[in-house]
């Protein structure tokens, strides 16, 4: 400071020396200014330096009563550890006596316990899968608290377990028929009178329904049996009590009618063999309506060749022998040898009237089973080519040729069988009458000849 105002004074003296007379007197009041607040200044670092001395020592002599004050702190708790310490082995060694104790007290009721645990555990999953259940839900409720209990189970819960099984046990005897939220194949949930079949099966009006323990609910059957089964349901559903009807148990509680679900119905398998089965059914169906017509065709001309054998010598043209005897008669000056060409010229005319079409069924009957072997071989040829195309690793991408290929085989024979058996029908017929026309005409070329003799 003392330097500063040297400093000032050189200049003040060289100011005055230069001339600026006017100005010393200005000069010299700035200056006693300046070292007035350089005075101050040094006054007010002074006090600002003494207050931050008194700070520092009080926050010293605070954290010195803070360190101590943990420190009391720490033995206190280091001492209740060792207490606590003490205490827990201390309640180690009781817990253990009272342990002996309980086995003690316990003696077989121990062993009732675990019998009763086990066997809650073990009945909560045919209880909950049971189709009791359907109709009185929530009995497995008691046997998941017996089944997670701690302690020894009281009277009342002994006998909820016994009033469980015999529940089951009774129940499963019984033909009940209760009320129930049904769900139906459109994804909609209806009230419905439902009948238990004991443990076996549940069945409503509409068929079989099947019970969902995972949600428990009652689930319809994605495809109902055949016709024969659903009969007994609804004889079932007729019977009054006390009386006894047929009908069919599934005793795996609906595993076989889901199985049912997967099998092709006749439509599904025929629809199987593709355009093949259906040319093949094309066929069946032809030579069936030919055979019923060629058959109602020759009983008509059968029965009319009765009715005029009847009546010999009154020939009618609506019929083979009438027009036979026409013939006859409009050449009884002929001889015999004549009239009996005529008469096989008549009976030459009639032939293909009468067995018109029959060949027809014995061609249909032929080619039904030629186009089985066609539809096996070309379901052959599709199954080769999936097996290049995808491999053997998934058998169902061959299922359906191979389908097509059995299917097929099995229409053509279907087909061949009765169109066999409708010719040899049909076949017959017309050899019937045939036989009938050459009789006649023979009797008529004998009695001829025996006039001409005459």
């Amino acid at each position: 400071m003392k330097k500063l105002f040297k400093g000032f004074a050189v200049a003040a003296a060289l100011s005055v020396s230069a001339g600026a007379a006017l100005n010393a007197h200005a000069n010299t009041e700035a200056l006693d200014k300046i070292l007035q607040e350089v005075k101050q200044n040094r006054i007010s670092e002074g006090k600002i330096n003494k207050q931050r001395e008194q700070e520092f020592l009080s926050s010293r002599a605070n954290q010195q009563s803070l360190l101590n004050k943990a420190k009391s702190e720490l033995a206190a708790e280091k001492a209740r550890g060792e207490r606590l310490g003490k205490e827990f082995k201390q309640n180690e060694i009781t817990l253990a006596e009272k342990e002996v104790e309980l086995a003690n007290a316990t003696g077989t009721l121990g062993e009732m316990f675990g019998v009763v645990r086990r066997s809650a555990s073990e009945a909560i999953g045919s209880i909950e899968a049971s189709l009791v259940s359907a109709e009185k839900p929530g009995r497995a409720e008691v046997l998941r608290s017996l089944a997670a209990a701690k302690e020894l189970p009281t009277t009342r819960e002994l006998e909820e377990l016994w009033i469980a099984f015999q529940t089951e046990m009774t129940e499963s005897a019984k033909v009940s028929t209760f009320e129930a939220q049904v769900a139906e194949l459109s994804g909609e949930t209806n009230v419905k009178q439902v009948t238990r079949v004991g443990n076996f099966n549940l069945v409503t009006k509409d068929g079989y329904v099947l019970y969902d323990a995972a949600n428990k609910a009652i689930t319809p059957l994605g495809k109902q049996p055949d016709g024969y089964v659903l009969d007994t349901v609804n004889s079932l559903l007729s019977t009054s009590s006390g009386t006894y009807t047929k009908f069919y148990v599934d005793p795996t509680r609906g595993s076989i009618l889901r199985l049912n679900t997967q099998r092709a119905t006749v439509e599904e398998r025929w629809h199987q063999g593709d355009t093949v089965g259906y040319i093949i059914t094309a066929l069946l169906a032809v030579g069936a309506l030919l055979a019923l017509v060629r058959f109602l065709d020759l009983m008509m001309v059968g029965a009319k060749i009765k009715a005029q054998i009847k009546n010999i010598n009154t020939p009618n043209t609506n019929n083979p022998l009438g027009r036979i005897l026409k013939v006859y008669h409009d050449n009884k000056n002929q001889d015999v040898e004549n009239l009996e060409l005529k008469l096989d010229e008549a009976i030459l005319r009639e032939t293909p009237r009468i067995e018109a079409g029959i060949n027809i069924i014995k061609i249909l009957a032929a080619i039904a089973p030629l186009l089985g072997l066609l539809g096996t071989v070309v379901g052959m040829i599709l199954t080769f080519e999936s097996i290049t195309l995808f491999g053997t690793g998934d058998p169902k991408i061959m299922a359906g040729n191979i389908s097509l290929a059995l299917v097929t085989t099995a229409l053509g024979l279907i087909a061949a069988l009765p169109l066999i058996l409708l010719h040899a029908i049909v076949s017959g017929r017309s050899k019937a009458v045939l036989h009938i026309l050459d009789e006649q005409s023979a009797g008529i070329v004998a009695a001829h000849a025996e006039k001409e003799r005459a």
